[in-house]
């Protein structure tokens, strides 16, 4: 990412919504390491030198991921923003690439999800296990192709790398994805994987608004999105 300003889809007094370019962090474990948060906290305080910038980080994508974030201004706006993600007033809608012809066609899948911190990766344990927290996700296959399946995925829980972990798990690792995907059938590129639309309602202006976009990873060339 060049410029954070070419990732910017809307901004107001509170509230910026931007298309995080696959392979760019949200946040990086570094202090100074550029990243989604950092290069809007620059982008800021280029506009107005004079006030403290605050970039609030509501939803979160994965690095090799892209797709729709919302950003607040200030720490109010962050907080009412979380808790319409807890209420799941706020949606995020997930394109995804799939290796493998995706059957049945449209499913819900329930989980339960370990997270292995040293690995940073999810797993698929029994809901015994400790720390394993119930994930769950509705999926419609729209197009499919030679061996792979073109996906639109609701999420009805927000686990780590969930979309990921619950798609591998079946036998469909997204496109692209090393950490997921099987060493026989590994293309590389950019991950299979775009948060498309996202709906929120307005904290201020209260009004519900809508955005959508394009995917721009090379997963996603060739197919009718």
């Amino acid at each position: 990412m060049r410029d954070f300003r070419e990732c910017i889809l809307y901004e107001d007094k509170q509230l910026i919504i931007c298309h995080k370019p696959p392979g760019f962090p949200v946040q990086s474990a570094g202090t100074g390491a550029m990243d989604m948060e950092y290069a809007c906290l620059n982008y800021l305080h280029g506009k107005n030198p004079d006030i403290q910038p605050f970039a609030g980080i509501v939803q979160r994508l994965d690095q090799p991921a892209e797709g729709l974030m919302v950003m607040a201004k200030n720490r109010k706006i962050t907080g009412e923003l979380e808790k319409q993600v807890q209420d799941k007033r706020m949606e995020k809608v997930y394109l995804a690439v799939a290796e493998g012809r995706v059957e049945p066609l449209e499913d819900d899948l329930e989980d339960w999800l370990v997270k292995d911190s040293k690995l940073r990766m999810g797993k698929v344990m029994s809901k015994n296990v400790k720390g394993a927290k119930k994930a769950c996700l509705h999926y419609q296959v729209l197009e499919q192709g030679d061996n792979r399946s073109l996906l639109e995925v609701h999420l009805s829980t927000g686990r780590y790398h969930q979309i990921r972990v619950q798609l591998s798990h079946r036998g469909w690792p997204l496109a692209g994805d090393a950490k997921y995907g099987r060493e026989d059938n590994y293309r590389k590129g950019d991950l299979g994987l775009c948060a498309y639309r996202l709906r929120l309602f307005h904290p201020v202006i209260k009004k519900e608004m809508h955005w959508e976009i394009q995917p721009q990873g090379d997963a996603f060339a060739g197919w009718n999105v």
